[in-house]
């Protein structure tokens, strides 16, 4: 992509491209997973990404690699986005020693300090103050990233999200604030849970930057990221998006989702990121439908390569339970 001032990244061909390869892959890789779990070689939780691709796209375009990115449980898309290896996350989910986390945190928790992604959280909302936390490192080093720290509208009702936009704004923390918004907190609708069904509206009464975002387009997630980053990064303190996704399928693998409408499924399903961006690269001729059918090959082909590479990759070795419990110092400990 051509880059303009400040290191943000101008909308053009390319980007369309990439967010088409981009939002693909993720929607590839979950159906691969859901169909794995029913064929049991994936266990335990799996929550997927499908129809939430654009806000992993939106946001990697517009932010640099430097920032962090720390999220809750629904999150193969978003460390996917970052650049995580597809292979090493299908390891993960199958519990694999070569997995993103040696098989140590599966569906939920993956990680990835070289992509300056910092989880996959399984506790609804403890990733807000955690990103709080490396938003403070940020500023105490004196550097100029920014974390976005994503959450849902579940986590919203958490008291931590209160805690950690009073000092977020009190400090100036560069920290962008980001709420998944997809209608439902497991199955219950925002609507049952708050009065405040606006949920940007809550870093109001902080006087955080607040508004809401269409999260089925990628531009539009991009251009929001955009201003929010270049807002943070100016030194001017927190910012909150509230990104209106949804998720096709249900909260997890056991949800059969009987709490929506098939009417409302379809409604959000005529604007499937990926089927728009794919009828706008289409349309403006910025590649043929030969040059996206190379697209979805080469990612069927990684998807195979993944499933493979899971397959054929050893189980932890079981004194694996005892490493990566404790973080070595490397300073030495003053003792008496």
């Amino acid at each position: 992509m051509e880059t303009a001032k400040a290191g943000v990244k101008k909308i053009n061909k390319s980007t369309y491209l990439e967010w088409f390869e981009l939002m693909l892959k993720i929607r590839r890789f979950e159906e691969r997973a859901l169909m794995l779990y029913g064929q049991q070689k994936i266990r335990g939780f799996l929550h997927v990404y499908i129809g939430q691709e654009a806000v992993a796209a939106g946001m990697e375009s517009a932010l640099r690699r430097e920032d962090a990115i720390v999220t809750g449980y629904r999150q193969h898309g978003t460390a996917i986005g970052r650049g995580a290896d597809t292979a090493a996350c299908m390891a993960e989910l199958y519990g694999k020693a070569t997995g993103i986390v040696k098989g140590k945190g599966g569906s939920m928790h993956f990680f990835s300090a070289a992509h300056r992604y910092f989880g996959g959280n399984g506790i609804v909302g403890a990733q807000i103050p955690i990103g709080t936390g490396i938003a403070f490192a940020e500023k105490y080093k004196g550097t100029d990233n920014l974390c976005v720290t994503m959450f849902g509208d579940g986590a919203a009702r958490q008291g931590a999200l209160h805690e950690s936009f009073n000092m977020a704004m009190s400090w100036q923390l560069p920290v962008l604030y980001v709420c998944e918004n997809n209608g439902y907190a497991m199955g219950t609708s925002v609507g049952r849970t708050s009065n405040i069904q606006e949920i940007y509206k809550l870093g109001l009464a902080y006087d955080m930057p607040s508004e809401p975002v269409d999260g089925m387009n990628p531009e539009a997630v991009h251009k929001a990221v955009t201003k929010a980053a270049e807002h943070i990064r100016a030194g001017k303190g927190p910012y909150f998006l509230e990104i209106r996704t949804y998720r096709y399928k249900g909260h997890s693998v056991s949800d059969p989702a009987k709490y929506r409408t098939k009417e409302e499924v379809e409604e959000y399903k005529e604007k499937d990121p990926i089927k728009v961006i794919e009828q706008t690269i289409l349309s403006k001729k910025y590649a043929s439908e030969a040059d996206l059918q190379v697209i979805k090959d080469k990612i069927k082909a990684e998807m195979d390569y993944a499933v493979e590479f899971a397959e054929q990759s050893p189980l932890p070795d079981p004194s694996e339970l005892f490493t990566d419990n404790y973080v070595e110092p490397d300073y030495p400990f003053i003792t008496d």
